[in-house]
């Protein structure tokens, strides 16, 4: 008995949750956009003073970003972080019903020769962090290069995540799931196809990442991109993005130089070193813009595996 009514409960929430989703992509579109802008600002400074939705580790992630940052300089951070992640959602529910030339001229990308460059020379992996608008991003890739490919994190409930994959793909994105039968396949095909691949790549997901260093520390990544890069000897380069007012704009890095010699586990160390060097670049100079709420380096990990055990 006690089984049945946690399943029911399970069952419940799992509805509730899609149903608030899909809600919230309904809604924020009808209403008007000053309207829909000014209500999720507000969410975001009630969460910040609740410290809510991951705002206690959205301060301890920046607080390793700017060691030398006092209490108050992070609470402060903090609050333009929530504003910015909040925005991140308003617009995203909002992104389908942009005009296409809206969706083409408010994304900016710096050094976007890179990756016409590599494109031309048959295919390109760009790996940004969770960063301002990633789905913006996604969509513009999509309408500038004719498709984009990216994975998303497979989410509970099923209908949640079929709703993920529906908005994405509503954009213009090719998204495949986590967990999927041969992605790495499917991702190597596109790429030597001369296809453009995007992967988020600054979160584990699956906790078995690859340990660097990062601001210090060392933080654990996902390896997908560097076996990736591996596979296919595209052109591979980290991507940063921040909000400017009303424009999102990305910062192509420089490209990734592969190792040739060692072993196949220290090469894809090197690699994925490489990309959060990177990251740490824009991550630096554009914290607030930084949507990491989840626990990413190996001291905090470890921390939440003890309490499990």
């Amino acid at each position: 008995m006690p089984e049945r009514v946690a399943a029911l409960r399970a069952s419940a929430s799992s509805s509730l949750t899609t149903w608030l989703y899909d809600a919230g992509w309904k809604i924020t579109r009808t209403l008007p956009e000053p309207a829909a802008n000014a209500a999720f600002r507000q969410m975001a400074d009630v969460m910040w003073r609740r410290r809510a939705g991951g705002v206690v580790q959205l301060e301890r992630n920046l607080q390793r970003v700017h060691p030398g940052a006092s209490g108050a300089e992070i609470r402060d951070l903090s609050r333009e972080g929530m504003r910015s992640y909040l925005r991140y959602w308003c617009e995203a529910f909002r992104l389908p019903s942009w005009p296409r030339a809206r969706i083409a001229e408010t994304f900016v990308l710096e050094r976007r020769e890179l990756l016409d460059g590599a494109l031309e020379r048959g295919g390109a992996l760009m790996i940004p962090g969770h960063m301002a608008n990633w789905d913006h991003a996604g969509a513009w890739a999509a309408i500038t290069y004719g498709s984009v490919t990216s994975v998303a994190e497979r989410l509970k409930p099923e209908k949640l995540f079929e709703k993920f994959l529906d908005f994405r793909r509503e954009l213009g994105m090719d998204i495949l799931g986590t967990g999927e039968a041969d992605v790495l396949r499917q991702l190597t095909r596109r790429v030597r196809d001369g296809k453009l691949v995007a992967l988020l790549g600054d979160r584990d997901i699956s906790r078995n990442g690859v340990h660097v260093d990062f601001f210090g520390e060392p933080a654990s990544f996902p390896a997908g991109p560097a076996v990736l890069a591996m596979l296919t000897d595209v052109p591979l380069h980290p991507v940063t993005m921040w909000f400017d007012g009303e424009v999102t704009r990305g910062y192509v890095h420089d490209r990734i130089a592969l190792p040739t010699e060692g072993e196949r586990e220290d090469r894809i160390r090197e690699i994925t070193q490489q990309l959060a060097r990177g990251w740490e670049a824009g991550i630096r100079e554009h914290s607030a813009d930084w949507h990491m709420l989840q626990k990413v380096w190996v001291a905090d990990l470890d921390e939440r595996r003890r309490a499990a055990a």
